[in-house]
């Protein structure tokens, strides 16, 4: 069966780490893309132009090849991937964890930053609510008014969630449904005559 539910975290969430002078904050987003994602690395950047490293890690979607990780300058492999670790370990995805660090004046040693990284980046997901959400899809509809009581008497009896609507002499719905219904959904929408929809694309 498809696999159209996965936990992500609901809000933002922060949390801060000192270990010998230097200050470790971390920052978690729900996010949807990769774009989201470099908007609020770049807002952290504004706002923390003195710091010595934004490290961080993000994945996206259900499968296990949309995620990305980076030193940011610490030694190779110990920020990015003890990040990227806690996101694995809670089994989240559309989740992206940015941890800002100011340099103390004492370094740590690789060791030192691996924990660092990897307990802060703890505690700003166990700060956060996880919670199950699902993949939605999106359908446009367009049909006449006089077959406006069938097509609701569908979206009322499948229990749909309408995202858009306009009635006029020629009407148009948007509704969203989830994903491993909408096979069944789109062989219900075709039996309707004079009903022309298509998926949207986001």
């Amino acid at each position: 069966m498809l696999n159209d539910s996965y936990l992500t975290i609901a809000s933002s969430s922060e949390s801060i780490y000192k270990e010998k002078g230097s200050k470790f904050l971390a920052f978690a987003f729900q996010i949807q893309n990769e774009d989201e994602f470099k908007n609020h690395l770049l807002n952290l950047k504004k706002n923390h132009h003195n710091a010595r490293h934004f490290c961080y890690a993000y994945k996206l979607g259900l499968t296990d090849d949309n995620y990305r990780y980076n030193d940011d300058g610490e030694p190779t492999n110990s920020a990015g991937i003890p990040i990227y670790g806690q996101i694995l370990s809670k089994h989240l995805t559309n989740v992206g964890i940015i941890i800002v660090r100011y340099f103390g004046g004492t370094k740590l040693g690789i060791g030192g930053l691996v924990s660092a990284y990897k307990t802060v980046a703890k505690e700003v997901l166990e700060n956060a609510t996880i919670i199950e959400k699902t993949v939605q899809n999106f359908y446009e509809l367009y049909f006449d008014y006089e077959i406006m009581a069938e097509v609701m008497q569908v979206v009322k009896q499948n229990q749909l969630h309408i995202e858009k609507q306009v009635f006029e002499t020629t009407c148009f719905i948007e509704i969203s449904i989830r994903q491993k219904e909408a096979l069944h959904l789109e062989g219900l929408l075709e039996k309707i005559n004079n009903l022309t929809f298509k998926k949207s694309e986001y």
